[in-house]
């Protein structure tokens, strides 16, 4: 089963060939998504790539976390789920909701 590790701290110049070629070193790399700004397309700076094992994804941490890359110091970790949105949540403070 495939892994998915965060990337932080990338440059705004950090690509994604770039970054599939930094973590095949470590093994497998399934895919590699930068997170990109909806409006402008520049990076955000940070993404995610996907291993194709836990060993795989464990070497890659152990090998590229804190490691400078494009002039920054990269922070890899274990990517954690995106935390669910519950519709009916609220957030709208609307007159007549008690």
């Amino acid at each position: 089963m495939a892994k998915k590790l965060y990337v932080g701290n990338l440059s705004y110049n950090t690509y994604e060939d770039g970054l599939r070629t930094l973590f095949a070193a470590y093994g497998n790399v399934e895919s590699v998504k930068i997170i990109t700004d909806r409006d402008t397309g520049s990076s955000k700076g940070f993404g995610f790539v996907e291993m194709s094992t836990d060993d795989e994804a464990r070497a890659a941490i152990a090998g590229t976390n804190g490691r400078e890359y494009d002039g920054r110091q990269l922070k890899v970790n274990e990517a954690m789920d995106k935390p669910r949105r519950d519709r009916d949540s609220g957030g709208g403070g609307g007159y007549g909701r008690w």
